[in-house]
């Protein structure tokens, strides 16, 4: 179990550092989902399944799925998604995808191999419990991260609608636009 949790954390690391150093967002975003995966993996190493779990369903799940909105958002022109066809080859996929069979051969380990070692200090944690945690003393938290990802939303909502307004403004014709002048 300590060898899965170090390559889960060397995965992690260089996923990260993957996502960081991308230009392309696209790819960053598959790194970014890479990484979150090794995360849940240490998570898992740890004795933590609930809270891998949740990481994968909040991180990898619902947090790429919010950039991807805000990718659609921006209203990308033809030239741009010509462009993205030509980014999205098949050695774009290479490193996540061997980072991932990496955290799935850690996974399948974990999962097959029998767990040597004493239980008697694992304490299972449900979900009530951490419901209770999380909208006890730590409601504020809770809060102030919900008006945190509203605001992101709205902010990307502003950002997409300006860029909107002043493309259609510029592919009017040129007598509505004399006209609006």
């Amino acid at each position: 179990m300590e060898l899965t949790f170090y390559i889960a954390a060397a995965v992690a690391t260089l996923a990260t550092i993957m996502t960081i150093t991308r230009y392309n967002i696209i790819h960053a975003l598959l790194y970014l989902v890479v990484s979150f995966l090794a995360v849940a993996v240490v998570f898992f190493t740890l004795g933590a399944p609930f809270m891998a779990a949740l990481e994968i369903i909040i991180y990898a799940g619902a947090i790429v799925v919010l950039i991807i909105f805000v990718i659609m958002m921006l209203n990308l022109t033809h030239e741009d998604v010509d462009k993205e066809k030509e980014w999205l080859t098949p050695k774009v996929w290479v490193g996540p995808a061997i980072l991932s069979v990496v955290l799935l051969a850690e996974l399948a380990y974990i999962i097959l191999v029998p767990n040597t070692q004493p239980t008697e200090a694992l304490v299972a944690v449900d979900a009530r419990l951490v419901g209770m945690s999380l909208y006890g003393p730590y409601m504020l938290g809770v809060q102030l991260c919900g008006i945190l990802l509203m605001a992101g939303i709205v902010g990307a909502y502003h950002l997409g609608r300006q860029k909107k307004k002043v493309v259609h403004r510029f592919l009017q014709p040129k007598e509505e636009r004399s006209a609006a002048i």
